[in-house]
């Protein structure tokens, strides 16, 4: 899945991310891109499981 994460804006917001996604999938493999404002997960978790982690910790996604 690819997300679209506009609050996420630096190295620092991409390593939250990235720690937000593991915390419900460990085994997921994410590329954030903060240029871009972008995450491209390969996971077996849910999207919305994926989504409301990441709203909880600040940075809400949509799906590209």
């Amino acid at each position: 899945m690819e997300l679209k994460i506009e609050s996420m804006t630096c190295g620092g917001c991409a390593k939250s991310v990235t720690r937000a996604i593991h915390s419900v999938d460990p085994q997921a493999d994410v590329a954030a891109d903060s240029v871009a404002r972008t995450v491209k997960i390969q996971t077996t978790a849910a999207v919305d499981a994926i989504q409301n982690v990441l709203e909880e910790a600040g940075y809400p996604a949509t799906v590209i």
